[in-house]
């Protein structure tokens, strides 16, 4: 998921170098969405993580 993130804010900076000022607008929304869903994903997953580790060691 973090792969597609930076691939869109990539797209958007290109975009945005040429001109499309609305196909990098979309592009950056779309990465920004993702990378939003990346984080949520990634602290959920840390959280369960660190609570199997207290339950394995204590």
């Amino acid at each position: 998921m973090l792969k597609w993130a930076l691939i869109f804010f990539i797209i958007s900076l290109i975009a945005g170098y040429f001109g499309f000022s609305g196909v990098s607008a979309a592009t950056a929304t779309i990465a920004r969405v993702l990378f939003t869903i990346f984080v949520i994903v990634f602290l959920v997953f840390l959280i369960l993580a660190v609570l199997a580790g207290n339950a394995v060691v204590g």
